[in-house]
């Protein structure tokens, strides 16, 4: 992918699936040359979602675009809908749970940038090239 893009779609960057959701990172340094930060669309199935884990190195905002879930952080849970936003500190625990019937999907913004990466290279991720839609 070409550095200092400006302007980025979703077909213009790959698409991560895993049993739990399905991430496109639009901002990394890949992408954009941004070495700040970096961000994506995250969308959680009904009912799924991520386990406990931390980021040591990173910082994490979320801003929920749609549906509702539950969000742990530390040992505070909370429902999480639309027009919320969740921040987490880095190297504390936190999970993420779709619980509704409909997809939930939110702006993942990290930063540094890093963990984006890791997430790519989970065992069980699939990744998918820019423009092709995953396998449903």
């Amino acid at each position: 992918m070409v550095a200092e893009k400006r302007f980025v779609s979703p077909e213009d960057v790959e698409t991560i699936k895993l049993d739990w959701g399905t991430l496109k990172w639009m901002n990394t340094p890949d992408v954009t040359g941004s070495s700040g930060f970096s961000a994506g669309v995250v969308m959680l199935e009904p009912g799924k979602g991520h386990e406990r884990h931390t980021h040591p190195d990173s910082e994490e905002i979320l801003y929920i675009l749609g549906g509702e879930g539950k969000q742990t952080i530390a040992d505070e849970e909370r429902t999480i809908t639309t027009g919320e936003m969740v921040y987490i500190p880095s190297g504390v625990e936190h999970s993420t749970i779709n619980t509704s019937w409909e997809p939930l999907r939110f702006l993942a913004v990290y930063c540094p940038p890093g963990p984006e990466d890791e997430i790519r290279e989970l065992a069980e991720a699939t990744v998918f090239p820019p423009g092709e839609f995953p396998d449903a």
